[in-house]
């Protein structure tokens, strides 16, 4: 298995493809495939790595993954020892070169931009979760018209937008081995003091070579998304333990002193820990 450019199982009769996925986790490499990805999760939680960006997942959302965006995500086994995702895999040729240019269509076009960056939704999620439903038990008709209800609501409704910036290549294998060494070892070492040098040997690159690398690709520096991956853990362990010290919250996720840790974390969430813990 190519573990970027994954390949969607498909027939040559396919243009939506419909898929279930229930396991332990979902597939933990990082990758990418042509295909857009429209998925609602029924079960589990963790952290979704998409494009330049870090967020959470949990059940109930529905996001959008466009094509050639490279993603993965890092279950957390421990708060759910079964995950399960809905998806649905098409591309905008899927229907005809033409089909999404056509008038009628004009209404779903705002789709594509958007997904190009991935994005969740964060209003009518309820109703695009009763159409997942409904595709689930539908035959192939019934699942295009609901289908297209659901691209109506996805171009319109309220959303966030995870990545940052369009990507426009294709990972090689090569590339694809390395960043996703890169990140297992950093979601493995997270909450230790990780050096350049030490993560540069896992992607068995010279220091200058993957720093240049790391930002070419995700369009940050590796230090700036260990931040983000250590903040990330952090709000998790807030949202988890109501009682939990900040001092403490801080240390367990690798930061050597507090004052640092509130920087940072201020920073990126543009909230205080303490401000964070009494929202939750």
């Amino acid at each position: 298995m190519n573990i970027v450019s994954f390949i969607i199982p498909k027939t040559k009769e396919s243009t939506l493809i419909y898929q279930q996925d229930k396991g332990p986790f979902f597939y933990e490499k990082l990758h990418q495939h042509e295909e857009i990805q429209i998925c609602q999760i029924l079960r589990g939680e963790g952290t979704l790595v998409i494009g330049d960006s870090i967020s959470p997942y949990k059940k109930g959302d529905v996001i959008v993954i466009g094509s050639f965006l490279p993603h993965v995500f890092k279950s957390d086994v421990e708060a759910s020892n079964v995950s399960k995702m809905r998806s649905l895999f098409f591309t905008k040729d899927s229907f005809g070169s033409g089909f999404f240019d056509l008038e009628v269509s004009q209404e779903l076009r705002s789709f594509f931009q958007k997904s190009s960056y991935g994005f969740k939704l964060i209003a009518s999620t309820s109703n695009a979760s009763k159409l997942f439903s409904k595709i689930h038990k539908a035959k192939k008709l019934q699942q295009f018209v609901l289908f297209l209800n659901l691209m109506k609501i996805l171009s319109s409704a309220k959303h966030q937008r995870l990545s940052s910036f369009v990507y426009d290549k294709k990972y090689s294998p090569t590339e694809g081995k390395r960043m996703t060494d890169v990140l297992e070892y950093t979601f493995e070492n997270y909450d230790k003091e990780v050096s350049l040098e030490s993560v540069a040997q896992v992607a068995a690159m010279t220091k200058n070579s993957f720093c240049k690398y790391f930002k070419k690709v995700t369009n940050k520096t590796y230090f700036e998304f260990l931040k983000e991956i250590r903040v990330e853990h952090a709000c998790k362990l807030i949202r988890k333990h109501k009682d939990i010290r900040i001092f403490d919250v801080a240390y367990l996720c690798g930061f050597k002193n507090i004052s640092n840790f509130n920087k940072q974390f201020k920073t990126i969430t543009m909230l205080r820990p303490s401000d964070f813990k009494k929202l939750i």
